[in-house]
């Protein structure tokens, strides 16, 4: 590979990084070897980070993947998911090392927009679990959620895990379909104090409603840092 750096533009590095590897290994047989880390650092004169948010985007989308001590290697056969998936799983499709970082948590009441969320009345006690997510030292999130305290009791009591959804697994809760939203927006103070950012800089919100049956288990608010963070969602079509 050509090792003179490549001058990027405007686009996001990363993502320009990302388009790269995509056009290159359209062509490339299952299980050959995608270009190293070092390769592209060198090809585009950009950081680690940026080299693997670029490449973890195309693990999280099925078209590479990685094998422990022996590198990266082309997936032809994406595997697409069925189910909603948690910010722990996505995670570990990436190959992220995250921490969990509890902020806040506790009982309180519901308020009118948490309540209608929940399907439960303004007033009604809910758990709230504010937590920064973390990757590389880096803080990639920050996520409020919100449970109706009566569907999980002693919740609290229990000792607050890493993934929401392992605990909710382990109680039979786990969502089974989920109503999410994204919203592209600019930090606000709260954003830039939680996650390092400046003021005005991009970032993503998300909502989700996750449910099992038509039962509402969750609602969560979720703040992701713009340049740190790529959506994938997959999509089928039913026949």
């Amino acid at each position: 590979m050509d090792e003179v750096a490549v001058p990027l533009g405007t686009t996001l590095k990363h993502v320009q990084v990302r388009e790269y590897v995509r056009d290159l290994i359209q062509d490339l047989p299952e299980g050959a070897p995608a270009p190293s880390e070092r390769e592209l650092m060198q090809h585009f004169g950009v950081a680690r980070m940026t080299v693997r948010q670029a490449i973890d985007a195309l693990v999280a989308e099925g078209l590479l993947e990685r094998a422990p001590a022996r590198g990266t290697f082309v997936c032809k056969s994406p595997r697409f998911i069925s189910r909603p998936m948690s910010f722990t799983e996505d995670a570990q499709a990436r190959g992220w090392d995250v921490t969990t970082e509890t902020l806040q948590s506790g009982l309180g009441q519901a308020g009118p927009g948490v309540a209608k969320a929940l399907g439960i009345t303004p007033g009604d006690s809910v758990v709230h679990w504010r937590r920064r997510r973390r990757h590389a030292e880096v803080p990639l999130c920050y996520q409020d959620v919100y449970l109706n305290e009566i569907l999980l009791p002693g919740f609290l009591q229990t000792g607050l895990p890493d993934s929401l959804y392992s605990q909710l697994a382990a109680r039979g809760l786990r969502p089974t379909a989920a109503e999410d939203k994204l919203t592209a927006d600019l930090a606000n103070a709260v954003d830039a104090d939680l996650l390092d950012l400046k003021m005005g800089q991009p970032v993503l919100r998300h909502s989700r409603r996750g449910l099992v049956g038509d039962v509402v288990i969750e609602l969560s608010r979720s703040v992701y840092a713009g340049s740190r963070f790529t959506w994938w969602s997959p999509l089928t079509i039913s026949r």
